[in-house]
Parts: C-alpha cells; sequence; structure tokens
C-alpha cells in the first residue's frame, strides 16, 4: 500500500500513517448541520477524459453529503484538476484551480467514517488533513479496495459518501495517466492536466 500524503499549505509529504491529502486554510470552519434535499442525489463528473457518474449516500453521510452538494451549487468544482493519481488506489480532485493555485474551501464537515461504508473499488472519499475533522471540498475515488482507509480501534478514517455508478471505465482511464510534479503538488499529479469542467446535478431516477 503506498503511503498517502497530507497536504499542509506547500502539501509537505507525510510518511506515518496512510492519509488522503487536503488543503487546508486558517480560517477554515466545521459546518454546522447541512440540510439534505435528496435520499441519494447524483451528480455528473465532466472532465477532459471522459464523464463519470456518482450516487451520493445521504442516508448514511448525510453531513459529507449536504456539504459536497453545497459546493457542487457553488460551482467550486468548475475549472479544477484532479490534481492526483496512483494506479491501483486513488484518483483525487477538487483542490486546485486549473492554474494548479489551491482553491479555496473554508467550510469543514464532521467526521463521518464510521458510518458502515467502507473504502472499496469505486466509492467515493473525503479528502482530509491529519484533523480527523479536516475536511472540506477534496474528494478521492478508490481504485482498489484500501481498507487502511476505513476507521479502525486505534484511528479515525475517512468518510465514504457515495460510489461510481456510471463511467468507471473513466477513472481508471484518470488513474494511470503518467504523472510527476508540478509547482506546489509535488508528486502524483497528472503530466497532462485533467480537468474538471464542471460537477452538475442530475435527475432524480
Amino acid at each position: 500500500m503506498k503511503q498517502l500524503l497530507l497536504i499542509f499549505g506547500l502539501l509537505s509529504a507525510a510518511c506515518l500513517a496512510p492519509a488522503i491529502a487536503a488543503d487546508t486554510s486558517p480560517d477554515s470552519k466545521t459546518a454546522a448541520k447541512p440540510s439534505i434535499t435528496a435520499v441519494s442525489p447524483r451528480v455528473q463528473v465532466v472532465t477532459s477524459l471522459g464523464n463519470f457518474t456518482i450516487e451520493l449516500n445521504a442516508e448514511r453521510a448525510p453531513l459529507t453529503v449536504a456539504n459536497f452538494l453545497a459546493y457542487v451549487d457553488q460551482g467550486h468544482y468548475t475549472n479544477t484538476l484532479i490534481h492526483r493519481a496512483v494506479a491501483n488506489f486513488v484518483i483525487q480532485g477538487g483542490g486546485f484551480n486549473a492554474d494548479y493555485t489551491p482553491k479555496p474551501a473554508p467550510v469543514k464537515v464532521v467526521n463521518e467514517s464510521g458510518n458502515g461504508l467502507s473504502n472499496v473499488r469505486g466509492a467515493v472519499g473525503l479528502a482530509r488533513s491529519s484533523d480527523p475533522h479536516g475536511g472540506n471540498a477534496q474528494f478521492y475515488v478508490n481504485l482498489n479496495d484500501n481498507a487502511a482507509l476505513d476507521p479502525s480501534q486505534t484511528h479515525w478514517g475517512y468518510t465514504i459518501f457515495g460510489r461510481v455508478t456510471d463511467g468507471m471505465e473513466v477513472v481508471d482511464r484518470i488513474g494511470n495517466v503518467a504523472t510527476g510534479s508540478h509547482g506546489i503538488i509535488k508528486d502524483e499529479t497528472p503530466l497532462k492536466p485533467v480537468i474538471i469542467q464542471r460537477i452538475e446535478r442530475l435527475p432524480n431516477p
């Protein structure tokens, strides 16, 4: 299992424990109790390499889903990067603009990782810093089963709040692009930018 990076400010690597990296800002605050509008809302992630659909689990992760949809509705993800791609592990996005500058995301959300959902292939999770409740807008998609990211008696896990229901081949394609470093992103970023053109809600089935 690859070590995951904790991203703090200039994205210095951490190596003590598996962690999904999330950009943090000093004015970040924890969301109180956002509301949700649908039990199983769906969104489409439109990228420069194709589209994929995420079904959100508002029953198991109500705060995280509401937080994510608030960022979607604000247009936060428009023209942002899939800034991390690790084959057979995860792809990650929502933290950087297309010019590689950090995307402000001040609202954090309470960790809901003990909700019974696991980091299996296709599951969508909320990235965070070392702060268990440090997740904001960055999300990741598991390319493989990653049980080390689930909670245990000794550590907090990463909140799973949805799953890819269509377009997993696009997620795999993104996960297998050539990667390196670019600017303040020191590792594992696609050498040819993969752009999230937008994330949009889909009608309920």
